[in-house]
């Protein structure tokens, strides 16, 4: 609500509240619904999307316009355009049931008429059309239809509001009280033919703008109202820095202590709540990220962007400090400060809305709320944002064809995204080639798209790598689609030490297809992750396999073998990993007792430490004097980006 400055309630019933609001940047009134996500339903999810996704749909001077929907405190907010006649039942009232002049009548009705058209030619049904959804402009000249639905499905908890079973009654029965005399026979004929009990006596839209009665009201209509304005302005997206995050997900399975051996003495200083690391791009060894005094439990790496999950539920970015954020001239004596290599930020803009999971991908990044709502902002390229365009957005804005189901997780790639809902629904959207998103095809979509399930399958965990996907079932099973160049997603047919035949090679899946190299085939797997080239896995026992290129040693064996078998990585006999990351040519490994292995290409700081290319795999070292714990990691390209949270005597809060 930053943009905006609330003026008064105007209404307030069994659906939310309706606030009337001055819109900041314009100084325009405006009024928006807030409705408690908490309370709604599954259909009452689906409502709100269904009015969200309607008035985006229509643009129309007697339609009310839609301006935006956002999160705030728990509750979904929908802006829209204020009329401030109000509704044309209270202006009916005010009347004193007094008959209204024909004139006026036309007036109003044949603009319901245009609305209704335009509402018709988008294929849309507005089914609760009534004088109480019915507004007027402050002149009462102008009628604008609103209430597309959310309002009546949401209220139908209170069924005082209805009186519902008479009004049934009165349309199946085709009774209503007597059209006055004082009307011409026109209007009275039309008013009969529209009540007809039949539905093929009722004249459609068309034939009823055709008549002599309606045509000289049109043309009043324009001549009184004059050209009104038809198309909105662009409306500038909202102000701040642009957000360029970037790539796949993050691991939030925490291993555990890992550090100083914990003694009898107590160090004098307490540890931070928790530290975030980052190296690559670069830096050649770990370095600790500034942290806003707030405990961090998630992280996503992306191509350019670092962003965290704190305990709180708001969402931290590390970015590079703008130029000349050093200062001016210096003092003569002084001694020059070096300028910070990253600053963190909270995210604007996210006041009552609590982050349980972040995402990103190239350029863009994906948010779930505690309330199991996605949302997204970034560069909108490929339709990667999900909200139906390739638009960029600033702001986290909701994927609104999602709110009718909730949602548990949520992946993206380079440029797609796969998002999971509590009842095991699977969701794609973005780019398309390669068979990524698990549709049968190879097109790209901008609104989420239903991903079809192989028959007894279910998924869990969803997995993104920069052109393929993967899914976890519930029982440890993984299911890939997408590029398979170099079997980088474990899918040819595959006994262990065998090798296949060019023609048994499979190159790409379109739909999500069960792996097919053992022992990834048979083994359940805990933790997975896709790279560039090659792939990772750990499995319940925790054991590390990768599979795919082995160019720069990522696949963490002696031998640079060309080979599309998956191989288990030497080094770590005797050693439970716990999380397992793939950048674009190396690999990142978390044992259960919080170890830090990494192997793979070493340029520019990718291994963590400053040796080159590391075929096995080699610790990574944490200026850390306390012992800890790992909670989260994540790569992206070259980069990785790491969680960690201190070992104490006091229980963790849940």
């Amino acid at each position: 609500m930053e943009k905006y400055e609330r003026i008064r309630v105007v209404g307030r019933g069994a659906f939310g509240i309706v606030h009337l609001c001055l819109r900041k940047a314009d100084q325009k009134l405006v009024i928006i619904k807030q409705i408690p996500v908490e309370q709604m339903t599954k259909e009452e999810r689906q409502a709100a999307q269904n009015e969200c996704q309607v008035l985006k749909l229509l643009n129309h001077p007697n339609v009310i316009e839609y301006y935006e929907n956002f999160l705030e405190d728990k509750a979904l907010m929908i802006a829209m355009e204020y009329a401030p006649g109000g509704t044309l039942a209270e202006f009916i009232q005010k009347r004193c049931n007094s008959l209204l002049e024909e004139e006026t009548i036309l007036h109003f009705f044949v603009q319901i008429l245009l609305a209704l058209h335009h509402v018709h030619s988008h294929l849309i049904l507005h089914r609760d059309l009534k004088t109480q959804n019915i507004l007027l402009d402050k002149h009462r000249m102008v009628v604008k239809i609103g209430d597309f639905g959310i309002s009546k499905i949401l209220s139908s908890k209170s069924k005082a509001y209805t009186n519902l079973p008479a009004l049934v009654l009165k349309i199946m029965s085709g009774t209503f009280a007597p059209i006055s005399d004082r009307y011409s026979p026109e209007l009275r004929q039309l008013v009969l033919s529209l009540l007809s009990l039949e539905p093929a006596q009722r004249p459609p839209l068309s034939h009823i703008m055709a008549q002599p009665l309606c045509i000289r009201a049109l043309l009043n209509l324009h001549t009184d109202l004059g050209s009104v304005r038809m198309r909105r302005a662009e409306k500038p997206l909202a102000t701040g820095p642009p957000m360029t995050p970037g790539s796949t997900g993050s691991r939030t399975t925490s291993a555990r202590c890992r550090g100083v051996p914990r003694g009898p003495a107590r160090p004098a200083i307490p540890p931070p709540l928790s530290s975030v690391y980052t190296w690559g791009g670069g830096l050649s060894a770990p370095l600790r990220l500034p942290m806003l005094n707030t405990e961090v439990v998630q992280v996503a790496a992306g191509r350019t962007q670092k962003a965290g999950v704190t305990r709180s539920g708001r969402l931290i970015l590390w970015e590079a400090p703008p130029l000349g954020a050093g200062g001016g001239a210096l003092l003569p004596g002084a001694v020059e400060q070096q300028q910070p290599q990253f600053v963190s930020r909270f995210l604007e803009g996210q006041s009552g809305v609590t982050i349980k999971h972040v995402a990103c991908g190239d350029l863009f990044t994906a948010c779930l709320t505690d309330r199991g709502i996605i949302m997204t902002f970034g560069s909108g390229s490929n339709g990667c944002l999900g909200h139906g365009g390739l638009n960029d957005i600033s702001q986290p804005t909701i994927v609104e064809a999602l709110l009718g189901y909730e949602m548990v997780q949520v992946a993206c790639g380079a440029s797609h995204v796969l998002a999971l809902s509590t009842e095991r629904e699977l969701f794609a959207w973005g780019r398309g080639d390669g068979g990524r998103l698990g549709l049968g095809t190879r097109e790209s979509h901008s609104c989420p798209q239903q991903v079809p399930m192989p028959p007894g399958q279910e998924a869990q965990r969803v997995i993104c790598g920069i052109d393929s996907s993967m899914i976890l079932t519930v029982h440890g099973r993984a299911l890939a689609c997408g590029s398979n160049r170099f079997n980088k997603l474990g899918l040819d047919h595959l006994s262990l030490g065998e090798e296949p035949a060019p023609h048994q090679q499979v190159e790409e899946a379109l739909n999500f297809t069960p792996l097919g190299s053992a022992p990834l085939d048979r083994e359940p797997l805990l933790s997975v992750d896709l790279g560039t080239a090659h792939s990772a896995a750990v499995t319940a026992s925790g054991d590390c396999y990768t599979f795919g290129s082995n160019q720069h040693g990522q696949l963490g064996t002696n031998a640079r073998r060309v080979s599309r078998a998956p191989c288990q990585v030497q080094g770590l006999q005797g050693i439970k990993i716990a999380m397992v990351a793939c950048g674009d040519a190396f690999t990142v490994a978390i044992g259960a007792e919080g170890e830090v292995f990494s192997w793979g290409k070493g340029a520019r700081g990718r291994l963590g430490r400053r040796d080159e290319d590391a075929a096995l795999p080699r610790p990574v070292q944490l200026d850390e004097t306390h012992p800890y714990t790992v909670t989260s990691v994540s790569c992206c390209h070259g980069n990785t980006l790491l969680a960690i949270r201190p070992v104490t005597d006091e229980p963790v809060p849940p």
